[in-house]
């Protein structure tokens, strides 16, 4: 396995909309394992492979305490929602911001697992969110995106100084 490099905002990467994975295969399950211990050492509790410069429908998440539960969701696609829930944010692509945001309290989501298998997961609190979070990411978008102009503006002028400074 491999530590893998985390994209950072404003990288336009970011904003890349992820292909449907067609098979999966032993470089997807690699990626899928090389993410999880990416996520781990960073550490985050999800991540999606955009983030990680692979424009694939992949991600991980992993929301125990011990980090005993990893999830792989291969070409996720949420296809219930239900209710809304506010919680705080954060994202590993967008370091030392976090923010309340609004989204389904519960959802219903269908994927293939890291061995291909087609699952449904229907899941409420943390890892709605999480699974939310980590699809807007498969489409492009961070969860700075819900945010007003002027925060935006604000966290973009923080993440061009802290580049600037780590170059």
């Amino acid at each position: 396995m491999a530590i893998l490099n985390i994209l950072h905002y404003p990288d336009p990467r970011l904003r890349r909309k992820a292909q449907p994975v067609a098979a999966v295969d032993k470089s997807i399950k690699k990626l899928a394992d090389d993410m999880l211990e990416t996520m781990y050492q960073a550490p985050g509790i999800g991540l999606a492979a955009v983030q990680v410069n692979v424009p694939k429908q992949v991600v991980v998440i992993d929301i125990s305490e011990d980090k005993s539960s990893p999830l792989v969701l291969i070409n996720p696609e949420i296809v219930a929602r239900q209710g809304k829930a506010e919680s705080e944010e954060g994202c590993l692509s967008v370091p030392e911001i976090f923010e309340p945001v609004t989204r389904a309290a519960e959802i219903t989501v269908h994927y293939l697992d890291r061995e291909g298998q087609k699952q449904e997961l229907q899941t409420q609190e943390l890892l709605a969110t999480c699974i939310q979070h980590e699809l807007d990411h498969l489409e492009g978008k961070l969860f700075i995106d819900y945010f007003s102009t002027l925060k935006r503006q604000r966290i973009r002028k923080k993440a061009e100084k802290r580049q600037r400074l780590s170059a």
